[in-house]
């Protein structure tokens, strides 16, 4: 690993155009040997959607960046495990399993008999193929984060872990920047050897799933998580220390010193950083004090950002209910109501802002009345 990023322009989604970009990219910055080993592509496919929506990792950078890699000498399997996850689950809507039909990728079940590795505290499941492969190359998005801000290299390992075993996470780090510490344990554990960021079309607003697509025109790759997340953070507005994520492993010291030992190899940073990107925005509940007050007073806990539950566009799906880790939500047998949200038990995870396709939840600030 090293501490250099390469940031290309790039406004379409041209596989010629991609691929050329990925081949200048990984060179520069010194992507590893992948001549004879087996490489697992690990995209970001929060839930299986459609391209447009920047939901996930677009198909044409998965296409582009498996090609390169079998043109090096590679064996390319590709998976990922969405926020809701079945064992049928295959990538469909999103365009990445036609991708591997195409090029003769192999796709890979992440809920075949999962594996287990060792945190700094405990243990989780992990996709058995992490302990198969040789090298992983992880393609995040460049979006916003409900939770964490901004999602970037560090967070999308998190989908090495199959199933609910994710959502189970949030129970345990109830706390945006003890989830975020917990992301960094589990990359300390698993750490891909390589990551390229879709930075073509991006998500702002409220992200990693209802959010608005936006033309962010570039691609960014690097072997160092850390460096492309603060870089790709900064891009979009955000201060890079204000990101859990990259807080965490900031002081730390695992891959980065200091922001002044990135090695930028691009645009001047200035002419590409996306004004008015719309933002997460930043808790400031950030004193101990006022945080054990707003835990215990239920009228203070209604002014935090929170799920709100629109009714009328509900469809019963129950994904929501399915993935909230402390079971929260309820399923409710009335045809206007599906779901209740049990407020004092919500630990403001946002899951179930991410799986929900119906635009039946939004965070915001609920006021009695509201």
């Amino acid at each position: 690993m090293n501490n250099k990023i390469a940031v290309r322009r790039c406004n379409e989604y041209d596989l010629h155009e991609v691929y050329d970009l990925i081949s200048e990219i990984y060179k520069k910055t010194d992507g590893p040997d992948v001549k004879g080993k087996r490489v697992l592509v690990k995209p970001n496919i929060l839930t299986d959607d459609d391209p447009s929506k920047c939901i996930s990792t677009h198909p044409v950078v998965v296409e582009a960046m498996i090609r390169f890699l079998q043109s090096k000498g590679a064996t390319v399997m590709v998976g990922d495990s969405p926020a809701v996850h079945t064992q049928k689950f295959k990538g469909e809507k999103s365009g990445i399993f036609k991708v591997c039909e195409i090029t003769g990728a192999k796709w890979v079940n992440f809920m075949t008999n999962p594996d287990e590795k060792t945190l700094r505290k405990g243990r989780i499941r992990i996709a058995a193929i992490v302990n198969q492969v040789d090298l992983i190359i992880s393609l995040p998005k460049f979006k916003n984060h409900e939770l964490v801000y901004f999602t970037g290299a560090i967070k999308n390992t998190l989908g090495l872990v199959p199933g609910f075993s994710k959502g189970k996470q949030h129970a345990l780090h109830q706390d945006r920047n003890k989830f975020g510490e917990f992301l960094v344990d589990l990359n300390e554990a698993v750490t891909p050897d390589y990551f390229l960021m879709d930075g073509i079309m991006g998500m702002e607003g409220p992200g990693p799933g209802r959010g608005l697509p936006v033309e962010i025109g570039l691609l960014l790759g690097s072997t160092n998580p850390l460096a492309l997340d603060m870089t790709a953070s900064r891009i979009a507005g955000y201060e890079p220390l204000l990101i859990p994520t990259s807080r965490a492993a900031f002081f730390r010291k695992i891959w980065l010193q200091s922001e002044e030992d990135i090695i930028y190899d691009g645009p001047e940073l200035s002419s590409i950083i996306k004004n008015g990107f719309k933002k997460i925005p930043i808790s400031t509940t950030n004193n101990i004090a006022l945080k054990f007050v707003m835990r215990r007073i239920k009228f203070l806990k209604k002014l935090e950002r929170r799920p709100v539950f629109i009714h009328e566009n509900c469809t019963g799906c129950q994904k929501c209910v399915n993935i909230c880790p402390v079971q929260a939500i309820l399923p409710l047998p009335s045809k206007k109501t599906h779901i209740l949200l049990t407020d004092n038990k919500c630990i403001r995870c946002f899951c179930c802002s991410e799986v929900c396709t119906d635009n039946a939840v939004v965070i915001r600030r609920k006021i009695i009345g509201v």
